[in-house]
């Protein structure tokens, strides 16, 4: 199953707090591993498919069911795809490789078919939807049946001005989700967000304060943001949570007319690059380890220090105007 969380930020920080420990030491220290982990996070190992896409759909979709098989292979257990890993990326392509999100899509059927064969969980990336009329940049997840149990919405569009460098708004062809997603696997809870969101550190927080061991991003940064903020970003909201994080790029293709970043990361708890790579096709492997997770959660107490009778409420500061 998969859950859209469409509650606000600061009602997501005053669930339930699975990590919560008791005031008691002592308990604190009898129980550390099984209270800071989420109890359902088993280790796996991941792989992200950095793949190069073309204007050709279905060359795209084929070269992403030879790059998964071989991840698989490499005993990957979860697979990620890049953001608008069907199409090229750009506000003139989107309209045109767009789909619904039905069974007889192309892209449903070729990521639902290779789940299922392949018996792995696939983040399909992203591929420029249509729905009611409208545009979005979404993102699916299929578990090892075949099962569609995500779909995600790019919640944050990518509206930016570089002056002499670059101006580009998704506004002016796509629409914004309205929702978190957190999707529930066999090695735990996962969060996921589209490129843009991760410069938005309630999503991560929020997942994490739900039980997410992981927050996924497929992302197209450019050559422009990639250099300044990509890994920076990836660091920022895996120390902050003490979660893994995992952000899945296009290889990048200098003759298509936007030119991706690439160098796919992942990160763990502790904001260290467990892996990376350069801008060329290729797959990104990790393996994440609950142990580590509860090592650095002892380490840094940010769970049993959280300060939420200071913050549980926090509102605009009224500016000062004098």
């Amino acid at each position: 199953m998969f859950t859209n969380v469409t509650t606000s930020f600061w009602q997501g920080i005053r669930k339930t707090n699975p990590f919560l420990l008791s005031k008691s030491f002592s308990y604190r220290m009898n129980h550390f591993n099984a209270s800071l982990v989420p109890k359902d996070f088993r280790p796996f190992r991941i792989g992200l498919i950095q793949l190069a896409s073309t204007s050709n759909k279905d060359e795209n979709l084929k070269n992403a069911r030879s790059q998964i098989s071989e991840a698989v292979q490499n005993g990957s257990k979860m697979v990620v795809l890049p953001e608008c890993f069907n199409s090229p990326y750009g506000n003139q392509y989107f309209n045109e490789y767009a789909e619904t999100i039905e069974k007889t899509s192309p892209t449903y059927n070729t990521l639902h078919s290779i789940a299922k064969e392949l018996k792995v969980y696939v983040f399909g990336g992203s591929i420029p939807e249509r729905k009611d009329g409208e545009l979005y940049n979404t993102s699916m997840v299929f578990n090892p049946y075949g099962d569609l149990i995500g779909i995600h919405r790019k919640i944050h569009l990518f509206d930016v001005d570089f002056p002499g460098k670059m101006t580009f708004r998704e506004s002016e062809t796509l629409k914004s989700g309205n929702s978190m997603t957190i999707v529930e696997t066999e090695f735990g809870k996962i969060g996921l967000g589209i490129c843009y969101d991760i410069r938005f550190p309630e999503l991560a927080t929020v997942a994490a304060r739900n039980g997410c061991s992981m927050m996924i991003y497929p992302g197209a940064f450019n050559l422009t943001t990639g250099p300044l903020h990509w890994e920076l970003l990836a660091r920022a909201r895996a120390v902050d949570n003490q979660i893994y994080v995992a952000s899945c790029s296009p290889a990048r293709d200098v003759s298509a007319t936007y030119h991706a970043w690439g160098h796919s990361t992942v990160v763990g708890p502790d904001g260290v690059v467990l892996s990376t790579m350069d801008e060329k096709p290729g797959i990104v492997y990790a393996d994440i380890d609950p142990e580590k997770m509860a090592s650095i959660r002892k380490s840094i107490s940010l769970y049993t220090q959280r300060r939420f009778d200071i913050y549980s409420e926090t509102k605009p500061l009224k500016l000062n105007e004098n």
